[in-house]
């Protein structure tokens, strides 16, 4: 474990009604043995940016194998009751509450795009408390913010060198963003746009941060994909940086409604689950052999939903039980990339095979397909708030959202 302390301050709009996205359904491969196979030729995806490898929908059915994990130290752990709402700071927004009113009807929902400036190649995106939605500008070194009922957007430079992944909204209202070009964590005033540096210690450089979260605490738990999990306590600037199991590969991370907290292993085909007072890490096996969990996102009731990129499956795991079940995403050649549960509980994921937005919905075990408008879109994370699902199409420069 590494411990380190140090602050530095430092339009067009296109609608997609839902009627006009009709994809014919394709069957789902059977989930079983080894699961879908990966693409057959990866070198004809588009480039990640930084990542080590490179429609009125039709509703269909997922085809899952549920699977009994074997007994482990998660079988004992149950979580708290079911809770309708988001917990107060998590990788959602900080004031994102279910909605009383009830989800939109399918065949209303709509797709609209939003254009950011050309060359900001949009990583992440986290909806604003005053409407606007954040993204990351990663080609751009900046924090990118959009105004929904304008088109307009504003970019607010991170550095020299900055190339920022992520970005969440954190328990005091500001975006937080892990950021592997300046190797640190940076909070960005969402009044002033002051730029605060928080960087990674001197003994652990190119971490490649991905992703962060808040915990129950207040305290922000990111990843790097060079092989670390880390904690910042924003109100000393504190960070504790430990080493993942496997090496390589910490990439999603979420914080469930009882304040457990979960990553994902790109490389190593696992799910952590961080002791959040010692960082010990656990790991949980998938039922798919090097799978490539991808990232990771908690529903109400504490269950872990985990896009399997090499799989091309949704996965969920039940710490109350240790279960495990699987689904494969619609279409031949499908690559999970991004997945995301609304206020709903319905779970959302990018598929990059099939150049799609997918809507999941676990009463019904059934995809919906959302084509995306650009070829190719790229969505690497997706995030909302009620009625609204926002993603970044990076290979487009633009931000999409159904509602």
């Amino acid at each position: 474990m590494t411990h380190w302390r140090r602050c530095r301050p430092g339009s067009r709009t296109v609608s997609v009604l839902l009627a006009g996205l009709v994809l014919g359904a394709l069957a789902a491969a059977a989930c079983g043995g080894n699961g879908a196979a990966p693409v057959s030729d990866p070198a004809t995806l588009p480039p990640a940016l930084d990542d080590p490898d490179p429609s009125t929908a039709q509703p269909e059915p997922g085809r899952d194998t549920p699977v009994e994990a074997p007994e482990s130290d998660a079988s004992a752990e149950a979580n708290a009751p079911p809770s309708d709402a988001e917990p107060p700071a998590t990788d959602a927004e900080p004031d994102e509450t279910p909605s009383a009113a009830e989800p939109a009807p399918l065949q209303e929902l709509t797709l609209e795009a939003f254009p950011v400036p050309a060359g900001s190649r949009p990583h992440d995106v986290a909806p604003a408390l005053d409407g606007g939605v954040w993204y990351t500008a990663q080609a751009a070194g900046a924090l990118g913010w959009l105004d929904p009922a304008t088109g307009e957007t504003r970019h607010v430079l991170l550095g020299p060198g900055s190339r920022p992944h992520g970005v969440i909204v954190g328990p005091d209202g500001a975006p937080w963003i892990t950021d592997g070009g300046l190797n640190a964590i940076v909070r960005v005033d969402p009044e002033t746009d002051a730029v605060s540096l928080f960087p990674l210690p001197p003994d652990r450089p190119n971490a490649n941060l991905n992703t962060a979260t808040f915990d129950l605490q207040g305290r922000l738990w990111f990843t790097g994909q060079n092989g670390i999990v880390g904690r910042l306590d924003p109100a000393t600037g504190e960070i504790d940086v430990f080493d993942a199991p496997r090496g390589a590969g910490p990439y999603g991370i979420t914080t469930t409604s009882a304040g457990d907290v979960y990553f994902a292993s790109l490389a190593g085909s696992y799910v952590g689950r961080i002791d959040v007072d010692s960082g010990a890490i656990t790991v949980l096996e998938p039922p798919t052999p090097g799978q490539g969990a991808r990232r990771v996102w908690s529903d109400s009731q504490g269950r872990i939903w985990v896009s399997e990129w090499n799989a091309g499956r949704l996965a969920l795991f039940d710490p109350a039980t240790g279960a495990w079940r699987e689904w494969s995403l619609p279409g031949p050649e499908p690559r999970a990339y991004a997945v995301f549960v609304d206020t709903q509980d319905i779970v959302w994921v990018s598929d990059f095979g099939g150049n799609a937005l997918l809507r999941f919905d676990p009463a019904t075990e059934a995809f919906t397909t959302f084509a995306l408008p650009s070829s190719p879109g790229n969505v690497r994370q997706i995030l909302g708030r009620p009625g609204e699902v926002w993603a970044p199409e990076s290979a487009a420069d633009q931000l999409v959202v159904i509602r």
